[in-house]
C-alpha cells in the first residue's frame, strides 16, 4: 500500500507565522495603550505654604488643585489627607484640576491616581505636602514626621535597631525631635529627645512596639506624627 504524505504549501506557513506574530504584537500594543502614565503634580507646590485660593471664612478656603494630564487615562482619583487628623478625602474626576474647600492653617498631603480608559491599570503620582495658609503668622508648625524605618507593620530582629523618620517644615527651622515608644498603642515613654532624625533603641523578642515623633521648631511650634508600629521576631 502506498501512503501519500500531504505537504503544507510554503506560502501557508509564512502566512501562519505572520498572523501569529501580528497577533502577539497587537496584544502587546493593546496592553501598552491601556496603561496610564503617572501624573506630574503642579499646585499646591510641595513643602510650601499655599497662599492662593479664595478665603471663605476664618477657618476655610477654596484651593484649586492642578496636575498634568496623562496618557491613556479615563479618570483621576485625587486624594487629600489632613496631616493633623489623618482624615483622607478622595475625589474622582475626569479633569486635571479640582476646586476643594480645605481648612486654613492646616498641613495636607495630596496625590493623584490615573486610571486607565479600559481595564484596571493605574499609575500613581508623587505625594506632595503643603501648608494651607491661615491667619497671618510669623511661624508655621512642622509637617508631622513620617516613618522610614522600620516600615509600619514590619518585623524586625531583637536587639538594637534604628528608628528613622522624615520631617519637613515650611520655615525650615526644626530644632528637635521627641521620640515616644513602648508596647502601648498610645506610647507615652520618652526614649529620646534629639536633633537628628534617627535613634537607636533596644527591642525584645515577641513584642509589638508602638512609637511616634513630636517635631518642634525654633519658636516652640510642634507637630505629632501618627503612631507607627512594628513587631519583633
Amino acid at each position: 500500500m502506498i501512503i501519500l504524505k500531504r505537504t503544507i504549501p510554503l506560502y501557508l506557513l509564512v502566512l501562519s507565522l505572520f498572523i501569529s506574530c501580528t497577533t502577539k504584537d497587537d496584544e502587546v500594543n493593546l496592553v501598552s495603550s491601556n496603561t496610564p502614565t503617572p501624573s506630574t503634580l503642579i499646585f499646591p507646590e510641595n513643602n510650601t505654604e499655599c497662599n492662593e485660593g479664595n478665603i471663605v471664612s476664618e477657618t476655610e478656603s477654596d484651593v484649586l488643585f492642578k496636575w498634568e494630564e496623562t496618557k491613556n487615562t479615563g479618570s483621576y482619583l485625587l486624594t487629600i489627607k489632613n496631616l493633623n487628623t489623618g482624615l483622607t478625602r478622595e475625589i474622582k474626576t475626569v479633569s486635571n484640576e479640582f476646586l476643594i474647600r480645605v481648612l486654613r492653617g492646616t498641613p495636607y498631603s495630596w496625590e493623584v491616581i490615573s486610571k486607565a480608559i479600559t481595564g484596571n491599570e493605574t499609575a500613581n503620582s508623587e505625594t506632595w505636602k503643603f501648608y494651607n495658609a491661615g491667619l497671618p503668622e510669623e511661624s508655621h508648625s512642622p509637617f508631622p514626621a513620617e516613618a522610614i524605618s522600620p516600615k509600619i507593620g514590619s518585623n524586625v530582629n531583637e536587639g538594637i535597631i534604628q528608628l528613622q523618620w522624615l520631617a519637613t517644615d515650611v520655615d525650615n527651622d526644626i530644632v528637635s525631635y521627641k521620640v515616644l515608644m513602648d508596647t502601648s498603642t498610645s506610647p507615652s515613654t520618652e526614649v529620646g529627645n534629639i536633633t537628628v532624625n534617627s535613634l537607636n533603641v533596644t527591642v525584645s523578642s515577641g513584642k509589638v512596639y508602638y512609637w511616634k515623633v513630636i517635631t518642634e521648631d525654633v519658636t516652640g511650634n510642634a507637630s505629632h506624627s501618627q503612631v507607627f508600629q512594628f513587631k519583633v521576631n
